[in-house]
């Protein structure tokens, strides 16, 4: 007996490593949470490098672990609101079938005895005839077996309703399991598909859908391995043109209904993983799947564009706005391809509410939730900002919204109202205030937060109740989770209109908006503080020795500053100081621990500006101008007395509040150590090379 005849088939019970022939074609399985996907063995070679057949990176496990945590999550949520919508539409139902039979009953004529005594006053009582007794009777009883024909009809459109039988008086009414409708629409090997019709038990309808013919043989030799058949929907469709699809059906639906509600075809969650941009599939997407309240998950693995400064005209081409030359340009791209999601929601009344935003490794991922809600449209003026930033210089930013969402008290003075208006322009000068560099603009991009606190608390419990047999990446979905947790600072007037709603809520006394359960002040809420910096790369601005986390960190804290992390890079920081008390830390910094020699610094240079070797009148100094107003100015520093120097020095120090870099109240205080980072799975990982299909 040969090797090949010893292999088995592709019906075989699925493991890890093993070897199975189909065709005559002989494939490695490749395990992944619950799933398993074939491989062929026999690999085309062009020019000396091997060819994927089919598309498996494993470094983008993190992606699809996390993302089946979160269907599970929201999913969870998603149920209990369908069985309560089903229970208020049956209890309405309800309502109107007992007033029918009431009804029926009203109207229903009255028995007739066969001896009727008529008494009316002042005449004698008589016996009625006993020949027009049978007749009454007939008519009785006919009235009755109407009346019972009509209840038995009623009940059998009931059952038919249903689609079950009635079930038995001693026997508890079985619920009929709502419908969670999934479309994996750029499925490739379909493993995210897979994985979903078996670790998403609640699931009871899985789509994978590719465009190219020999991904959907792939994906149906996985689905047999797997013992899905049955469970996965294979498609092969150009993923617009199948979300489209599902949109037209449901509007005809819709329209020959004379708009009632009825089933619809529209997905509950909407997987979006392309190789590269997720752009092209935002405005089906964002119709594709279902308005009241469904999840679209979102990758986009071409951050060259989003997260960088080398091709605006394409970042503008695809996702609206332009990104930024920064160390924050990651943080950036997350909110330029939120904006525009929320762009191609908001032109058919959908909002946009994000519940999880991510840029990890090579490509950024997002959670959001898409309702249809025109009210809620309104604020998202409100919530979109363009950036000022000081790229070619010291790196610090300003922001300025595109509009204002203002409060406004009602006429009778018990509660408020939002205003929907203009705003000041502009928020800073053409040169940057601290090193007198040339401002660039940036977005327009997505104000608003990128994450929801409840949605990613109910993603880490999950995360937490996970096997890490089947989810290899816990450890760093947990980290990952807490960082994004912990990265929101709230202004205290947001702090204070949080309580306020909550006591509201209480009192049931807050505005909501309608079908999106958000109170206007969360409608309009933006994060004040939405980009971090980094304390490396400001030491290399300065030329001085880089400061510990912990050093910054303290001094921040010790001037009644708050201070986080961003999820984004290690290292990174986010506060709610403004930009002159950043400085000022540093400077400090330079002057008491990490001293630099002047000499090497060059006149005029942004470095020499910001620790003001030159006085404060060369701040505003733009180091692009003419090289004589630099030399004119080093000349003058040259003549000024160094006593003059000290005593501006001094009275700048006076000004500003005592730095002390206190590294123990800088240290974050945790009893849990978590997994925040990615550390180098393996030598020279990325997104690999695309597959190449027949």
């Amino acid at each position: 007996m040969s090797n090949a005849e010893t292999i088995p088939d592709i019906y075989a019970a699925p493991a890890e490593g093993q070897r199975v022939k189909h065709n005559n074609v002989v494939y490695t399985t490749i395990r992944e949470g619950m799933a398993h996907i074939l491989v062929p063995e026999e690999s085309k070679t062009k020019d000396g490098q091997t060819v994927q057949q089919v598309f498996y990176n494993p470094i983008q496990q993190f992606n699809r672990d996390l993302t089946v945590l979160a269907i599970k999550a929201y999913g969870k949520e998603r149920l209990e609101q369908k069985k309560a919508a089903s229970k208020s539409r049956e209890s309405k139902w309800g309502e109107k079938k007992r007033k029918r039979k009431e009804a029926a009953q009203t109207e229903r004529p009255a028995k007739s005895p066969k001896l009727e005594n008529v008494a009316a006053e002042g005449e004698d009582t008589e016996m009625k005839d006993v020949t027009e007794q049978p007749a009454e009777q007939a008519a009785d009883q006919q009235a009755e077996r109407s009346a019972e024909a009509a209840q038995q009809e009623e009940q059998a459109s009931e059952q038919a309703t249903e689609g079950t039988a009635q079930p038995p008086a001693d026997k508890p009414k079985k619920e009929p399991q709502p419908q969670f409708r999934i479309l994996d629409a750029l499925s490739a090997s379909g493993l995210r598909a897979l994985r979903y019709a078996q670790e998403v038990p609640f699931a009871t309808s899985v789509t994978a859908n590719d465009l190219l013919k020999t991904a959907a043989e792939a994906i149906e030799r996985n689905v047999m391995h797997n013992g899905l058949v049955g469970k996965i929907r294979i498609t092969v469709d150009d993923a617009i043109a199948h979300m489209y699809e599902v949109v037209v059906k449901d509007l005809r639906r819709v329209h020959l209904s004379g708009g009632k509600p009825g089933p619809s075809e529209k997905y509950d969650v909407i997987d979006l993983d392309p190789y590269g941009s997720a752009a092209p599939f935002l405005d089906a997407a964002v119709q594709a799947v279902r308005d009241d309240g469904g999840l679209l998950c979102i990758t986009c693995t071409d951050s060259g564009v989003w997260a960088s400064n080398g091709y605006p005209e394409k970042c503008y081409s695809l996702y609206g706005g332009i990104p930024v030359k920064g160390w924050y340009s990651h943080e950036v791209g997350l909110r330029l391809i939120l904006h525009a999601i929320e762009a191609a929601a908001n032109k058919y009344g959908l909002a946009m509410e994000p519940l999880l935003s991510l840029s990890v490794d090579f490509y950024c991922r997002v959670f959001v939730r898409i309702r249809k809600s025109p009210a809620t449209v309104k604020f998202a003026g409100g919530k979109t900002m363009i950036l000022y930033s000081c790229g070619g210089g010291c790196g610090s930013w300003t922001t300025q919204l595109l509009m204002k969402n203002k409060p406004a008290p009602n006429k009778k003075g018990t509660g408020i109202f939002y205003k929907h208006g203009f705003t000041k322009a502009p928020t800073t000068d053409s040169k940057c205030e601290h090193c007198g560099s040339t401002m660039h603009l940036a977005g327009p991009m997505y104000a608003g937060r990128l994450h929801s606190q409840e949605f990613i608390k109910a993603v880490i419990a999950e995360t937490e109740a996970a096997d890490p047999k089947i989810y290899g990446t816990k450890e760093r979905i947990r980290g990952v989770l807490q960082t994004a947790l912990e990265e929101y600072l709230p202004t205290a007037e947001m702090q204070e209109e949080d309580k306020k709603q909550e006591e509201a809520a209480k009192k049931d006394e807050s505005r909501r908006i309608a079908r999106t359960g958000l109170t206007e002040a969360q409608a309009a809420a933006y994060d004040p503080y939405p980009f971090y910096f980094h304390p490396q790369q400001i030491s290399g601005i300065l030329h001085c020795a880089s400061p510990s986390e912990a050093a910054i960190r303290g001094a921040l804290l010790r001037m009644g500053y708050r201070v986080t992390r961003s999820h984004c890079k290690a290292g990174s920081m986010k506060t709610d100081a403004p930009w002159y008390i950043i400085w000022h830390v540093f400077r400090e910094w330079v002057r008491q621990k990490a001293p630099i020699k002047v000499e090497n610094i060059k006149p005029g240079s942004v470095a020499y500006r910001l620790l003001r070797l030159g006085g404060n009148k060369e701040v505003h100094e733009d180091k692009t101008e003419e090289s004589g107003k630099d030399q004119q100015a080093a000349k003058a520093d040259e003549a000024k007395p160094e006593e003059e120097d000290d005593q501006e020095d001094k009275q700048q120090r006076k000004e500003l509040p005592e730095v002390v870099f206190d590294e123990q109240l800088g240290r974050y205080k945790e009893t849990v150590k978590y997994l925040r980072y990615q550390m180098n799975p393996r030598e020279n990982w990325g997104p690999m090379n695309r597959a190449r299909g027949k």
